[in-house]
């Protein structure tokens, strides 16, 4: 439809056009001395619409012939960027497909036809490493620094995880810091920075990162919980046997990170073997109401030995036993209580009550040292017979 409009609005310019020319009888002289020539108001008119068109056309043409050059040069930028660019994608591709060589091939390229340089010398260092080529991954680094800040966020942190992967903690420690310092503390950092603070024995640090991880959601409650666990456990076993070092320790544990119970049976041992028992005598009690454990149980008479609490902890214990009546780890843990009291028949017949449902080396050796305080030596032997037998086994 716009078209037969524009053939319309044509045809009718065209006679418009035809029936001014009809009544123009106008004449121009033009004199260019010793030449004279009379034309047509009419013929001057197509003249110049004529010469104006065929002027504008040589006038672009002359242009177009002069920016040749510049449009050619721009066409071969162009083009370079382009293959620039695919090998810098085909160089991350084969890095992901584990094809090194190649990609290391193609980040060469990408680096040498100067499409982000700082990127391609990136993924050349990663495929370098990948190869274990050290002199070649070293030499990548080397051109990635030189890029300048561009890429020193990215540059940093590839150095901090390779130096990991090749257990050089110490290095990404050093890298690790240089970032924090720079205020750089994002979820891949700190990921980093806990996988270097227990590989160096920094359980102060690993736990804070931990915590900070979990904060961030950038660790499950399920996945923080074994990292917080190694690391309480680590701490309590550096100040095994300094009774106000691990009394200092335990105090800082929250209550969320004392629910874990495998943490707590770890942790009362040490702190029984220091003499603070007493300290999870709480825990313990909180626990085992809330669900019984038979581990946990057992480790309850830790709590109140040697701690002048001896009493209480005996009449919690057998609280217990009314509803379990016939649970090891709670008779043997009956038994040490009742030898911490001096009540050497009780001692006895709730140690022999757990041998009897679950014989253990450790209820043997209980009972041999009680049987010895009680001057029957033949009796004692028995039991440590016994528990050696159960060792060899």
């Amino acid at each position: 439809m716009r078209a037969l409009l524009w053939l319309i609005a044509i045809f009718a310019l065209a006679a418009g056009a035809a029936m001014l020319a009809g009544a123009n009888d106008g004449y121009v002289l033009v004199v260019f001395p010793p030449w004279r020539a009379q034309l047509s108001l009419n013929l001057l008119l197509v003249l110049l619409v004529l010469g104006f068109m065929l002027g504008y056309f040589v006038i672009r043409l002359v242009r177009r012939t002069l920016a040749l050059p510049s449009v050619v040069g721009q066409w071969r930028e162009r083009r370079r960027r382009e293959k620039a660019g695919q090998a810098l994608r085909d160089a991350l591709r084969t890095l992901f497909e584990g094809r090194f060589t190649q990609s290391l091939k193609f980040a060469s390229s990408a680096f040498s036809s100067g499409e982000s340089p700082a990127m391609a010398a990136l993924v050349a260092a990663r495929a370098a490493h990948a190869l274990h080529d050290d002199t070649r991954y070293r030499i990548w680094l080397g051109r990635a620094a030189d890029q300048g800040e561009d890429a020193r966020v990215a540059r940093l942190m590839t150095e901090a995880e390779l130096a990991i992967e090749q257990r050089r903690f110490v290095e990404a420690a050093e890298t690790l810091e240089t970032l924090k310092l720079a205020g750089h503390r994002h979820i891949a950092a700190l990921r980093l920075s806990l996988r270097v603070a227990s590989a160096l024995k920094r359980w102060e640090e690993a736990l804070k990162l931990t915590r900070q991880l979990r904060k961030h959601k950038a660790l499950s409650a399920e996945q923080a919980l074994p990292l917080l666990r190694r690391a309480h456990i680590e701490r309590l076993q550096e100040c095994a046997g300094d009774g106000a070092a691990l009394a200092h320790l335990w105090s800082e544990i929250p209550a969320d990170e004392l629910a874990d119970r495998r943490l707590v049976e770890r942790a009362v041992p040490l702190l029984a073997a220091a003499g603070q028992g007493a300290l999870a005598r709480r825990t313990l009690e909180r626990l085992l109401d809330a669900e019984w454990d038979d581990g946990l149980a057992r480790l309850y008479a830790g709590c109140g030995e040697g701690e002048g609490d001896e009493v209480a902890c005996l009449a919690k214990a057998e609280g217990w036993l009314k509803s379990h009546p016939r649970d090891a780890g709670l008779l043997f843990a009956l038994g040490r209580l009742c030898i911490a009291s001096q009540l050497w028949g009780k001692a006895q017949s709730y140690l022999e009550a757990s041998l009897n449902l679950q014989p253990t080396v450790e209820t043997h050796l209980a009972l041999a040292r009680l049987l010895e305080q009680l001057e029957r030596p033949q009796d004692a032997q028995r039991h440590y017979r016994a528990a050696a037998e159960r060792v060899s086994v």
